[in-house]
């Protein structure tokens, strides 16, 4: 029996529920998008060096970042299945712990950061741009702990399906930073002309103020107030903890290994030139518009199926994920039509220089290609973080990414000597098959399940 093809009826209503939360998590991260948007282009048009540094320090610390988003994951389907039961109190325990294992991960993080300013050297990066990544570096790694405890915020709110605070609370920073980029970058107001340093000194105060705004909502506001008596009697506990551990650890390497994919490409892209990494920032922020459109659909089918599989429906799972699925596949043929569009002129956003915009247009192509592919791993990963199986799409993530990607990246750049366009060539190829292959697991997982719910209830 095909669980996925019957009841069309209730597909619509996966679809109208699916992008009732989805749109509020789409809606922040296009904020962090066009906040991405507006420090290139501002950070571009005041030097290409900068835009260029830029570049090295943003794709290092993406890749911290997104670890951290993924550890933090671990906490949705927990409290996504606790408060489809009712159990607020132990919810607001759970959260309790969450922000003590991401405090302790986040200065983790900035240990391993701060050991690779230490080292910063080896990786033979141009030396007219170090006067402007040293000091960038230090603000991004300032603001790592205040972005570990934001994702947890946002992470138990969207367990609780309330995806509306976060949105308004990440459009509201993104505001703050954007117009802490016009005074600092270019000097307004009286204020010193920072440039690159300015973005980076702007970004962290828009980061403090996200999290302390987060605080006050939830200490005070009423639509928290049946957690606030569960936050202040629960106990910081081994089986929280390890529990987080288990479920945040995997999904963070998953995110992780696909990051470091795309961060460490970038010191193959230093080895090309000032040209080439300026492109490769460009790029890097283009390819964001539609993997975080894709996330908010994904986030919005995690929190739906961890709710039915704390109901033992798991129907209900498969029909929600694959809902997700036609809605993550037509979004990414609308990305592909946008982004063949504007390849030629996209680069000129972020700066005059011609040759950099060039090559932009060049390196959209396998942007264009892994579109289908990003948006099936994305939806099928998050349907497996639903369900609590994390630890398949980990290792086969690490063999895509790591053992596939890279690799092919290099021989096609270096070897082959297709160069920039070479060292982007794996992503297509590494992303795709990830997908292909978490739609096999989750077929593998929830089919027969699914099947053998429904004949329990005839």
């Amino acid at each position: 029996m095909n669980i996925t093809n019957r009841l069309p009826a209730n597909y619509r209503q996966h679809y109208l529920h699916t992008i009732k939360l989805g749109i509020p998590i789409m809606l922040g991260q296009l904020g962090i998008i066009l906040v991405g948007f507006a420090d290139n282009i501002m950070v571009g048009q005041h030097s290409a060096d900068e835009l260029a540094a830029a570049s090295f320090v943003n794709n290092f610390f993406n890749l911290a970042f997104i670890f951290g988003m993924g550890f933090a994951y671990g906490l949705t389907p927990i409290i996504g299945e606790l408060f489809s039961k009712g159990a607020h109190d132990k919810a607001a325990e759970t959260f309790k712990n969450s922000l003590l294992v991401n405090l302790v991960v986040g200065l983790l993080i900035g240990l391993c950061m701060l050991v690779l300013l230490l080292n910063i050297d080896l990786l033979s990066q141009p030396e007219e741009l170090m006067p402007y990544i040293i000091p960038y570096y230090i603000l991004q790694l300032v603001s790592v702990l205040f972005v570990m405890l934001f994702n947890s915020f946002k992470q138990f709110c969207d367990g609780v399906t309330d995806t509306m605070t976060p949105m308004w609370i990440m459009l509201g920073s993104n505001v703050l930073n954007i117009i802490g980029n016009y005074i600092l970058i270019y000097g307004h107001f009286g204020a010193p002309e920072m440039g690159l340093t300015g973005a980076g000194l702007s970004t962290l105060i828009s980061r403090i103020a996200a999290i302390l705004v987060f605080v006050y909502i939830f200490a005070r506001h009423p639509r928290f107030a049946k957690f606030r008596n569960g936050f202040k009697s629960g106990i910081i506990n081994k089986a929280s903890i390890s529990r987080l551990y288990r479920l945040g650890f995997p999904v963070a390497l998953q995110l992780g290994v696909e990051a470091a994919s795309f961060s460490l490409s970038v010191i193959m892209m230093g080895w090309l030139g000032k040209t080439a990494l300026a492109a490769h920032q460009v790029v890097g922020v283009v390819t964001t518009l539609g993997f975080m459109i894709y996330y908010g659909i994904g986030a919005a089918v995690t929190i739906r199926v961890s709710n039915f599989r704390g109901q033992d429906d798991w129907k209900s799972v498969r029909l929600a994920s694959f809902a997700g699925l036609h809605l993550i596949l037509f979004t990414a043929l609308l990305v592909v039509i946008f982004l063949y569009a504007v390849r030629n002129v996209i680069g000129y956003l972020f700066t005059p220089e011609a040759e950099v915009a060039q090559l932009t247009a060049l390196l959209m192509y396998p942007v264009i290609l892994y579109q289908l592919g990003d948006g099936l791993q994305i939806l099928f990963a998050n349907a497996l973080r639903g369900i609590a199986d994390v630890k398949y799409m980990a290792w086969m993530a690490f063999i895509c990414h790591v053992c596939i990607s890279l690799p092919l990246g290099y021989f096609c750049g270096f070897v082959l000597g297709f160069g920039a366009l070479g060292v982007w060539s794996g992503f297509p190829i590494s992303l795709s098959l990830l997908g292909i292959l978490l739609w096999i697991h989750f077929n593998k997982r929830t089919k027969g399940r699914a099947e053998r719910s429904v004949h329990a209830r005839l």
